[in-house]
Order: C-alpha cells, then structure tokens, then sequence
C-alpha cells in the first residue's frame, strides 16, 4: 500500500471545469468502488475511479476542476482513498448544497476545500468553467452569475491553506 500523496494548498480562486455533478445522498465510496475502498495506491484507483459513471472520467479531468453535489455530499462512512483518487487526477475542490459532517470533517482535515453553495448542483453541468473563490465561497458561472456560498471558519482557512489539519498543528507547535 503506497501513501497518499502530499497536495499543496489551493490557489485563492481555483478556475476549472466542472469534472461531474452527483445528486443528493452520495455516498462517496462509489467514486471508486467499495470493494476497493482499502487502497490508497494512486494507479490502482486510477484505473476504478469513476468507472462505474464515466470509463473516461480520469483521462478527461484536469488539475483545477472541481466536483459537485447535491445535498448530503459525502454521507456514509468516512474513506479517504475517494477523494485520494479524485485528488491524485486533479480535482482541487468539492461544492455542494451540504455535507455530511463525517465526510466534511474528514476531508477538511486532509485540507480540500469543502464549500457549501446553495442552487449549485443545479445551476452547472458537467463541463461548464467555472471560478471558484473559497475563502468568499462564491462561484462565477461565467455567464454573470455568481453563486453565493457559507464561507469557511477563519480556523478551516488555516487548515487548507497548511495543506491539512497534521500541517497545521506541526507548524504551530514548531513555532512554539
């Protein structure tokens, strides 16, 4: 089993394409398959993420693109080799209309940026560019909309702009 990889901090506004749009109450182990929910080999997931919506999904996401959802994003058990996989293809953030907490909780600690957008798994498509001001939590729709989102905490900006809970308290330790 390799380990995941280290992923810098995100851009101010990340500007990608909307890689998918998911429904309300996914169950992010369907990213991958549960049977595979154990690996956190980066080829191995390459070759199961998506494949049961888009065979294609990981040759055609880009660093900065995004993923979308619906209500309840994320809800089931908390595995991180999901969100290692679409992370590992570039996927730089989540929007959604909420979250699980046990996933929001969980992949907040890993330091994605996890931002809660009313209207949004309605308001884009697979495809559409899009920018996305996390700190703001607001998303241009490149037609003249703009979304408005629940910023993140002063606290969960730390943490994503460490690349992760663990960074954080190390660096603030380490000053101390």
């Amino acid at each position: 089993m390799s380990a995941a990889r280290d992923y810098p901090p995100p851009p101010d506004v990340i500007r990608g394409r909307v890689a998918w749009v998911f429904g309300d109450d996914f169950d992010i182990d369907l990213v991958i398959g549960v049977e595979n929910i154990k690996s956190y080999d980066a080829e191995f997931l390459r070759g199961k993420v998506m494949r049961a919506y888009d065979p294609g999904f990981a040759d055609r996401v880009r660093p900065g693109d995004v993923i979308v959802g619906g209500r309840n994003f994320g809800y089931g058990h908390p595995h991180y080799p999901p969100m290692v996989a679409l992370r590992d293809l570039g996927i730089a953030a989540v929007i959604a209309e909420s979250f699980s907490p046990g996933f929001w909780r969980g992949e907040t600690y890993n330091g994605v940026p996890l931002i809660t957008v009313p209207g949004i798994a309605t308001a884009v498509t697979t495809g559409d560019a899009i920018a996305l001001d996390w700190r703001a939590a607001t998303v241009d729709l490149g037609d003249g909309r703009v979304l408005h989102g629940t910023p993140p905490s002063a606290r969960v900006v730390r943490v994503i702009e460490a690349g992760g809970s663990l960074k954080l308290l190390l660096a603030e330790h380490a000053r101390t």
